[in-house]
C-alpha cells in the first residue's frame, strides 16, 4: 500500500478559476487543476507519490501521517 493513503486529499471546486484544485494539507499546497474531479484526484495522488520519493531521496522528514488526526482541525489549518 502507498504511503500516500496516509494523507489527506482534496479536490474543490474554485469559483475563481473556474475549475477543480486538488491540493494536500501539510504536504502540499495547490498543485493539480482541471475541469474533471476524478482526473485531479488522480492526478494529486501522483504528485504527493512523486513527492514521498522525493523527500525520501533528500532525506528529509516526512510530515507526520493525517491518519487519526481530527479532521475538522487540520481543515481549519489549512484553509486560508
Amino acid at each position: 500500500m502507498s504511503e500516500r493513503v496516509q494523507y489527506i486529499k482534496i479536490v474543490k471546486w474554485s469559483d475563481e478559476d473556474q475549475c477543480y484544485i486538488g491540493y494536500c494539507p501539510g504536504v502540499i499546497g495547490p498543485c493539480c487543476h482541471g475541469d474533471d474531479e476524478v482526473e485531479v484526484y488522480r492526478e494529486l495522488c501522483e504528485i504527493v507519490d512523486e513527492w514521498i520519493e522525493i523527500a525520501r531521496q533528500e532525506n528529509e522528514v516526512l510530515p507526520s501521517p493525517i491518519i487519526g488526526l481530527e479532521i475538522e482541525e487540520l481543515l481549519r489549518s489549512a484553509l486560508p
